[in-house]
């Protein structure tokens, strides 16, 4: 049997190390708000995220159901860190009976309405959503919100928090990270994404253990998994709609009755 090296701990985060994700939303007065995030991760042509109940961000994407899904490179970490602790919720600051609000002010958070001036980012309109791209991330993403679910559901009020499902709509990347002799491929030996780890944010090192052997699948596979599901999802959509609708009309009939 091996020597146990190992310690047991109790670690008050589990940040293990994800990419960063600037996400674009619009306010109710129609500006942009980005906020800083690194739950997030996918599955084909689909992103799911993991945020905070009471902020901005949650707000803005349930109203709108729509996004801009950013992805910093390493050398933006200085844009990222001044975003950090700001929030665009004027009003879940002050509030007083939201336990995420008082944790925000007690550990520094402002209120900037203006996120993109802050971070001295450059403003990109989108072309099929809203919310405006970050010209400076070398990938953007446009999504659409198809799904939320509880996440803590049990939480104390304003403590609980949300997984969005959004689906990309359209990406765009910089040339600078674009695999040669391919249409829709990333270089993953030029793309250098920023990543968090336990609230310390690293670039991604080198290429390690030789060829991989998941590669040698090839990517444009992935695209019919990714039409399966969304099949799938649109299917359900229609056939709620159809049970909501004829629900609506036999009550309407009840009430003629």
């Amino acid at each position: 049997m091996a020597v146990n090296t190992h310690t047991t701990i109790s670690p008050a985060i589990f940040y293990w190390g994800t990419p960063v994700v600037l996400i674009s939303t619009t306010n109710p007065d129609g500006t942009t708000n980005i906020a800083p995030m690194s739950s997030a991760w996918w599955l084909g042509n689909r992103c799911m995220l993991g945020l905070g109940r009471v902020s901005q961000t949650v707000t803005n994407l349930t109203r709108t159901r729509e996004c801009v899904l950013n992805l910093p490179s390493a050398d933006l970490a200085p844009a990222v860190n001044r975003l950090a602790r700001t929030t665009g919720n004027r009003e879940a600051m002050a509030a007083q009976s939201a336990v995420s609000s008082a944790f925000k002010r007690a550990t520094g958070y402002e209120f900037v309405a203006d996120k993109f001036a802050r971070a001295g980012l450059t403003v990109v309109a989108s072309e099929v959503v809203a919310p405006d791209r970050v010209g400076e991330c070398a990938a953007q993403m446009e999504c659409e919100l198809v799904g939320v679910y509880e996440f803590m559901p049990g939480a104390e009020a304003g403590a609980g928090a949300v997984a969005l499902d959004v689906r990309v709509l359209r990406t765009h990347v910089s040339e600078g990270i674009r695999m040669e002799g391919f249409a829709n491929r990333v270089d993953p030996e030029k793309w250098r994404p920023l990543i968090m780890c336990f609230q310390e944010l690293f670039g991604m090192g080198e290429k390690v253990g030789g060829e991989s052997v998941l590669a040698r699948i090839g990517e444009e596979n992935y695209r019919s998994l990714a039409s399966v599901l969304d099949a799938g999802i649109e299917r359900q959509m229609v056939e709620k709609e159809a049970v909501v609708k004829e629900t609506a009309e036999k009550e309407i009939g009840e009430k003629n009755n």
